[in-house]
């Protein structure tokens, strides 16, 4: 069987050290069936798993997923020089919200030792996945109060306990709690204030920026003024800002018109330009803007031909380029 790939995923493999993930492989399913068949205790696992369960398993699920835009479901194989030491994912997707459950097992005989290391170090190959690739807005874990150990090991990947499900789940005939821990991407979006008007003009009087813009004109700060206070008290404009835990990161504006059609305006400030940021806000936003405007029917982008980062920005997002001309190139999302 070929290497496998996600049409979802942008980057295949990730790397830290002598660590990686990939996407999961044929040929480590016999050896990840052991492993769960070994800790079925910990796991969402009624009954032994058999040769033919774990083939028909990678041929009716895990082969389709590769496939899908969306799937349920993103598993890896967890490598160390190579070898595979273990298996897990994003589970559970749910790509209304951008939240999605972390899954992770690794070889048993590495668990006495191993735990933590392990643990961490996949971990931060996921969020990688989660948060850089597809803007998921948070993870969780969702564990059987079994091993007290494991929450040491999620802590010190940044993850924070969020819920204590008291007597949730039986085990061996024993009820035992649910323990659920979440991490939030450090990216997020608000709307844009009166505050940040002074921070906008900055960019719009960017060269580096205004170069990409349709209207090449000078603009005055006065004139910035009377155009931002416009948009952000405009029940048709959803003006959002995008940032970190340290500073703004860019802006994204929805303009919308009687067809139910959004118009988009975006921009990265220019020294975080080459980080994926407008794939970021992109991806992010505009669930933003159709839950705000549920009878939206389409998003329009317009692109400078020249601008090719911001062209392959819309068609990583699935954008279509709907018609061209020497001016402008149109990129349409249907809803």
């Amino acid at each position: 069987m070929d290497m496998a790939s996600y049409n979802c995923l942008h980057k295949q493999e990730i790397t830290k050290g002598e660590f990686a993930i990939v996407p999961i492989r044929y040929e480590d399913r016999l050896a990840i069936m052991k492993w769960r068949n070994e800790q079925m205790y910990h796991l969402r696992q009624e009954k032994i798993l058999t040769e033919n369960d774990q083939e028909a398993y990678f041929q009716n699920i895990i082969l389709p997923s590769y496939k899908e835009k969306t799937p349920a479901q993103i598993l890896f194989s967890f490598l160390q020089n190579e070898k595979c030491i273990g298996y897990g994912g994003l589970v559970h997707i749910n790509w209304q919200s951008n939240q999605a459950e972390v899954s992770f097992i690794m070889a048993t005989e590495l668990e006495a030792d191993n735990f933590e290391t392990n643990w961490v170090t996949f971990l931060h190959l996921l969020e990688k996945v989660a948060f850089n690739d597809l803007y998921l807005t948070s993870l969780f874990t969702y564990a059987y109060d079994l091993r007290p150990h494991l929450y040491k090991a999620i802590e010190n990947a940044g993850f924070q306990q969020s819920k204590r499900l008291e007597k949730e789940q039986l085990v061996d005939g024993k009820l035992v709690d649910v323990v659920i821990h979440t991490k939030k991407n450090p990216l997020k979006l608000r709307e844009a204030t009166k505050n940040d008007v002074d921070l906008t003009f900055q960019w719009a009087s960017d060269t580096n920026i205004r170069k990409y813009s349709f209207q090449q004109e000078a603009i005055t700060q006065e004139m910035h003024h009377a155009w931002y206070n416009s948009k952000i008290n405009d029940p048709d404009c959803l003006y959002l800002l995008l940032e970190n835990d340290k500073e703004v990161i860019g802006s994204i504006r929805y303009d919308i018109n009687k067809e139910n059609e959004a118009l988009i305006s975006y921009l990265i400030d220019f020294k975080y330009h080459g980080h994926g940021y407008g794939n970021a806000i992109l991806s992010l936003s505009w669930r933003v803007v159709t839950e705000k405007h549920p009878r939206l029917k389409q998003l329009v982008g317009f692109v400078l031909p020249e601008n090719i980062a911001s062209r392959k920005i819309f068609e990583r997002q699935g954008y279509l380029l709907d018609s061209s001309d020497q001016k402008k190139l149109k990129y349409i999302k249907q809803l």
